[in-house]
């Protein structure tokens, strides 16, 4: 019974694509909506597979998890912004100097006349 219902998934959508491409002298709205049906009856349906449920507790329990996490403060964030932006400037200036020094030595010794 699940695979029946996962072959609906896959018929609904293709009827959704399909739509879009037969409706193509139709309005875009209308075009678009019927992709849009199409989707959601692929996701009705998919809900009431195994493979629907487990996802959809999956996704209740990342919602909780998220819930759980201590955000940092906005001080904290602008301080580690600070830091991070600090540090993209010192390691470019860093490499500036590293490779203008390497040219310098190339144009030395490509030149050993001057």
């Amino acid at each position: 019974m699940n695979k029946l219902k996962l072959g609906l998934v896959f018929i609904f959508v293709i009827a959704g694509v399909a739509g879009f491409i037969y409706l193509n002298e139709s309005a875009m709205v209308v075009r678009i909506l019927s992709i849009l049906a199409g989707f959601l009856l692929a996701a009705v349906t998919a809900r009431f597979t195994t493979q629907g449920q487990e996802f959809y507790v999956f996704c209740r329990e990342s919602s909780e998890e998220a819930k759980k996490v201590v955000w940092p403060s906005r001080k904290e964030t602008l301080q580690t912004s600070g830091v991070v932006f600090a540090f993209v400037i010192a390691m470019a200036l860093f490499l500036w100097l590293i490779d203008a020094g390497l040219m310098s030595l190339v144009k030395v010794m490509m030149n050993p006349d001057a």
